[in-house]
């Protein structure tokens, strides 16, 4: 079923996103994730995907050697064997970065045979030597562009135009926004305007960058409504955890902390009574949210499950 149907469905439904496992780590844990989860009926779980990075090795000779690593490897295959055994909707990401337009189109082949049909497509970050983004060679810059790959696919086409033997059953996908506009974006309205692109394109939903302060998804939402923007938007939440998050979280995802948040949490003596703060904060937003009838509230899990699990079963 397509995640569009699913979250016009009534109701706040519940979602969350996981990460594939380190290269040579096994995936129990990921499993225990989903099964302790699953308690409150998740419509869909994202699984993300990862580009390759440089690493270096001492080559004996005073020099390095320099290769490329995937360090979360095995995004289709896990998708397949997770949707397989919990039937339940898994939804890949699907990136520009790090990515040529032929990798894409091998990924889809793959998720195609394996039927798995709802992606979430996205630029995504840049490597982590490059001071901003570059293109993979033969890749993408925007995901408008991966879209119209997608969209060219779903029409019956391979990249050089053969003819695909086609079925009836066609990929859907959302794509990302930002309530408090993406960071290489100059204004929040230029960000509507490439969002709207986005959902021109094809996008049936939009998933939000993890926020605190829900005036600022209402905003949001209230601006794309006007712009003509009629696709669910997902909250994407968080609850913060660590101390270390209060400056790892705004630098890394480039969203503010509201000053109440803040302060409490500056006042907190031990990463014990930072969970607490943060789980109570989050409670409270996913209720708000709740009230307000968003169709689905999505969870960043970052593999810390019992934080999730702490909040679902306050509000579900």
């Amino acid at each position: 079923m397509k995640i569009a149907e699913l979250l016009n469905q009534p109701g706040t439904a519940f979602s969350f996103e996981i990460l594939p496992p380190l290269k040579g780590k096994g995936i129990d844990n990921l499993i225990h994730t989903i099964e302790k989860l699953k308690e409150f009926s998740p419509i869909y779980i994202n699984i993300t995907n990862h580009r390759s990075e440089p690493v270096y090795t001492d080559a004996g000779n005073g020099l390095l050697t320099r290769t490329m690593v995937k360090r979360r490897p095995g995004t289709v295959a896990l998708a397949a064997m997770m949707q397989e055994r919990f039937q339940i909707p898994i939804v890949p990401h699907i990136l520009c970065s790090g990515f040529s337009k032929y990798d894409t189109e091998y990924l889809l082949i793959d998720l195609k045979i394996l039927g798995i049909e709802n992606l979430l497509l996205l630029r995504g970050d840049k490597g982590r030597e490059d001071r901003s983004f570059v293109a993979m060679e033969g890749g993408y810059s925007h995901a408008t562009e991966l879209q119209a790959q997608v969209n060219r696919f779903n029409e019956g086409f391979f990249l050089d135009g053969s003819s695909i033997c086609h079925s009836d059953r066609v990929f859907s996908y959302g794509v990302a926004c930002y309530p408090e506009k993406h960071e290489e974006a100059p204004n929040l309205h230029s960000d509507l305007h490439w969002f709207k692109a986005k959902v021109d394109a094809g996008a049936e939903y939009g998933v939000t960058q993890m926020f605190f302060d829900n005036n600022k998804y209402f905003d949001f939402v209230a601006q794309c409504r006007s712009l003509g923007i009629q696709v669910p938007i997902v909250p994407g939440i968080k609850p913060i955890t660590r101390r270390s998050q209060l400056t790892l979280l705004p630098k890394c995802f480039h969203c503010d902390l509201p000053e109440a948040l803040t302060e409490e949490l500056l006042h907190c003596q031990s990463d014990e009574e930072i969970r607490a703060v943060g789980i109570e904060w989050c409670i409270d937003q996913c209720k708000e949210l709740k009230k307000a009838g968003v169709p689905n509230i999505h969870f960043y899990s970052n593999g810390q499950w019992p934080d999730i699990y702490e909040v679902a079963k306050a509000i579900y």
